[in-house]
């Protein structure tokens, strides 16, 4: 059975790895289409990946900043290994068994 469009292949603290940038991260917030605005879609999404699909906002480990990433351009991340970013303990508690757990009180 196929999943619905707006279906998130990747949840809320679910590591993930960047296809064509090659950096790992942690989902800390998921939009089921694309939100962002269309200038900033030619600008920057420029192998022009599907609006119709679910975007994600992610830490990059390592990074100060965070990306809005498509969904094709992500895959899962099993390496189960910590990211580091300074916002992460804003979003999550711990990793735990590969995945991070929503700090209490978080509203997402």
């Amino acid at each position: 059975m196929q999943e619905a469009s707006s279906e998130a292949r990747f949840a809320i603290g679910e590591l993930v790895h960047h296809k064509l940038f090659g950096y790992r991260g942690v989902v800390f917030d998921v939009d089921p289409v694309f939100s962002g605005s269309e200038e900033w879609y030619q600008q920057v999404a420029r192998s022009r990946p599907p609006k119709d699909r679910p975007w994600y906002h992610v830490l990059p480990h390592g990074a100060r900043h965070s990306t809005y990433v498509a969904e094709r351009n992500l895959e899962a991340d099993g390496s189960n290994e910590a990211v580091d970013h300074p916002a992460l303990d804003h979003y999550f508690e711990r990793l735990e068994n590969g995945v991070y757990v929503r700090r209490s009180g978080t509203v997402q």
